[in-house]
């Protein structure tokens, strides 16, 4: 409890800070780079969560591309946050932008805003995530699954990323987390270990619509794969 209480304070802080760093340069891509490390790092301290990052594949990839990642649960922004690649902004609800301090700060950090209950204007804004990629040397983080997971395994990835990447004709780079939520016991000194790692890029260029089935059903298994190893290295260190 006593941890919980200080994240939240944290998060609170962390919002004003980030406050500060979006209104001196306003919906500049590397915004959301900065503030997801300002929220992170300090948090993951606090929670006693080590985690270990192996991705140099992504952050040695040439931009823009695309991010597959698993979506777990609101620690997302702190364990995630820790591997935000430079100029890449992500995607969420536009419902997120009345959220007090956070959603100011995720609006003006430049990130693409859509209305899921208006197909309409969902389908523009991902073809404006589209011309981000083109023309604004920025990339696109995306948790595909649309929803949390809450550490049961993979969900089904949805499409609309898929057909972002296929239409710009950028690589997608999946980045997967340990299933944490398993392992993490905050009533611990240290409360648990996270393993991040981030897959060779996949290549779009070439590709068609017709093409995304296929290109979904070739990311999830790699994902489910990747994270049952994770899984299977953290288990195996816990014995």
């Amino acid at each position: 409890m006593i941890r919980l209480l200080l994240v939240g304070a944290w998060f609170v802080v962390a919002g004003v800070l980030n406050v500060l760093v979006v209104l001196l340069r306003p919906f500049n891509p590397d915004n959301s780079r900065i503030c997801a490390a300002i929220y992170a790092f300090p948090a993951l301290r606090i929670m006693g969560l080590k985690v270990r990052h192996e991705v140099d594949t992504l952050r040695g990839q040439p931009r823009p591309f695309v991010v597959l990642a698993n979506h777990q649960s609101n620690h997302d922004l702190f364990v995630m946050g820790s591997v935000v690649p430079r100029r890449t902004v992500s995607i969420g609800k536009k419902s997120l932008k009345w959220v007090p301090i956070f959603g100011q700060v995720y609006w003006l950090s430049g990130n693409v805003m859509i209305d899921r209950g208006n197909a309409r204007k969902a389908k523009e804004a991902m073809l404006a995530t589209s011309d981000t990629l083109l023309n604004k040397d920025t990339s696109i983080w995306v948790f595909p699954e649309g929803t949390r997971n809450h550490g049961k395994g993979l969900l089904p990835l949805k499409k609309g990323a898929f057909h972002t990447a296929v239409t710009a004709g950028v690589p997608i780079m999946m980045v997967c987390a340990s299933s944490y939520l398993r392992h993490m016991n905050l009533n611990r000194w240290h409360s648990g270990e996270i393993i991040i790692r981030s897959l060779p890029p996949v290549e779009t260029k070439g590709l068609t619509i017709e093409d995304v089935p296929a290109l979904i059903a070739r990311c999830e298994q790699d994902m489910k794969a990747c994270i049952a190893e994770l899984d299977h290295r953290i288990d195996s260190a816990q014995a």
